[in-house]
């Protein structure tokens, strides 16, 4: 029975059932968490020939919500006057020099069932949840949060304060996927299963999520998810700002206090002067 097949069979059963097939369980929930680790297993993978170009691996959330489902509460060993309690199925992960990834001291927390690829620098604090997948040479910066099943891919740079959602639930739902050499900007927000493509720039304060439509000055057109069920999808290149629409004359309220709503603008696509003021400064790795 593959690994996939097992979680699907284990999740079925009823807690008298789990509690009597305990041992087996929690062998199968460690060789999710191993296959995570070094990125053998992930929640979502690309695949051509669907519309968003990722493929929700639904098993692997049902594993995860499995393995807390075994745990129990432990308290953590920490020095005075700190104290921590979580399941003891989802421990933090421990690293050695042979992962060749740079976790700067200073209250970083990463997950153990989470990859990080070599080439990847964390900022304290930071915390990487379960299932999420971080690509070579991205850089994770201070307070920021990749959530659970999140995925990262290659020379990313998280700004300060970035928070990418996690999703466990719905169980197929597709978690937020931020794509090869993307640039997220201080304090910016994606969730709800958004993806981000290649090289797409969010400047600071962009707030993403499944039902935020964004307003594309350069082709004069408003991009959204094409259904309840679907992600909302960057465009590859573009470049988001943080802006308003006027509420003008949707009534006499508005008018009376000059409303508006957030809205996330592209100003431009991105090109080599954008490349130079986003690139990576290689002598800090």
């Amino acid at each position: 029975m593959s690994l996939h097949e097992h979680i699907e069979a284990l999740r079925q059963l009823s807690d008298t059932e789990l509690s009597e097939r305990r041992t087996e369980a929690l062998e199968v929930f460690s060789a999710l968490r191993n296959g995570l680790n070094d990125g053998t297993v992930r929640a979502a993978e690309q695949l051509a020939g669907i519309a968003s170009g990722w493929k929700v691996n639904t098993w692997v959330k049902h594993g995860i919500l499995l393995g807390f489902r075994l745990g129990t509460l432990e308290m953590i060993p920490s020095a005075e006057p700190w104290s921590f309690a979580d399941k003891q199925t989802v421990p933090a992960r421990k690293f050695s020099l042979s992962d060749n990834v740079r976790i700067v001291p200073g209250g970083t927390t990463i997950r153990d069932g989470a990859f990080l690829a070599p080439g990847v620098i964390v900022m304290p604090p930071a915390y990487i949840n379960i299932g999420a997948y971080v690509g070579k040479g991205t850089l994770v910066d201070s307070h920021a949060l990749v959530g659970s099943c999140a995925q990262i891919g290659e020379r990313v740079h998280l700004s300060a304060a970035a928070q990418i959602g996690g999703v466990l639930e719905p169980a197929g739902a597709l978690p937020v996927i931020i794509e090869d050499d993307v640039l997220i900007g201080g304090n910016c927000g994606v969730y709800e299963g958004c993806i981000v493509s290649s090289r797409a720039v969010l400047g600071s304060g962009v707030i993403l999520t499944g039902s935020t439509p964004i307003y594309d000055l350069v082709h004069s057109t408003v991009i959204k998810r094409a259904s309840p069920d679907e992600p909302l999808i960057v465009p590859a290149g573009a470049v988001i700002v943080a802006g308003s629409r006027s509420l003008a004359g949707r009534s006499a309220f508005s008018d009376e206090h000059g409303l508006s709503l957030y809205a996330p603008i592209i100003i431009k696509y991105r090109d080599e002067k954008t490349d130079a003021r986003t690139a990576l400064e290689g002598a800090l790795r």
